[in-house]
């Protein structure tokens, strides 16, 4: 079947998207279609504000609106931890958990040679130089527990030795309401590595 052009051209754009593949931009473009004006101009609008105004944290490297980041601004925070996360959607994550009360620090990525992304494509000299300057003591590792992940952590793990800081890793296992069962072999065997007393 013959596509209009200006329909195909916007499934094409939003097929580009994460996790949107044709059929799921195919029904986003058919709906846009359908809707009035003002809810396409409205979507124009806010993602047009979203490549504007918003920006890195000079500090953190989280996303930002001012120079400097909410967490990074705020006094009550605990100014001598800092959790190094891959991207700033990780920090969205541990956020709503409301369970962490430090700064935070966005590598940006993960080591990955056969991506191409080395140390120097990272922000760990970044990440030195606040342990440096900054009255830190503890250093938490919330990478993905992939094989970049872990790569990238023990890569850190090596170099901030060098600085008189904890280095902790946020633990693995069995997800809250998980079911043993169903459950993988190397997630079980993670979570019976970093067992705890109780």
């Amino acid at each position: 079947m013959q596509i209009a052009e200006p329909l195909q051209t916007v499934i094409d754009e939003l097929s580009k998207l994460p996790t949107i593949g044709k059929k799921t931009a195919l029904r986003i473009a058919l709906h846009l279609l359908k809707s009035d004006s003002e809810l396409a101009d409205n979507i124009v609008k806010s993602i047009k504000e979203l490549k504007e105004k918003i920006r890195f944290c000079s500090k953190c490297f989280n996303l930002s609106v001012e120079e400097t980041c909410d967490i990074c601004r705020n006094t009550k925070r605990d100014r001598s931890i800092i959790c190094v996360v891959e991207e700033a959607s990780d920090i969205i994550a541990i956020e709503k958990s409301n369970e962490y009360n430090g700064l935070y620090h966005v590598l940006g990525g993960v080591l990955s040679p056969l991506q191409g992304t080395g140390s120097e494509s990272l922000k760990i000299k970044e990440l030195m130089d606040r342990i440096a300057e900054d009255e830190v003591k503890e250093i938490i590792l919330a990478l993905n527990p992939d094989t970049e992940g872990d790569t990238t952590s023990l890569y850190l793990a090596n170099i901030l030795k060098q600085h008189k800081v904890k280095i902790t890793r946020i633990a693995r296992g069995i997800p809250i309401g998980g079911d043993l069962e169903f459950a993988d072999e190397a997630t079980i065997g993670r979570a019976f590595l970093g067992r705890v007393n109780i």
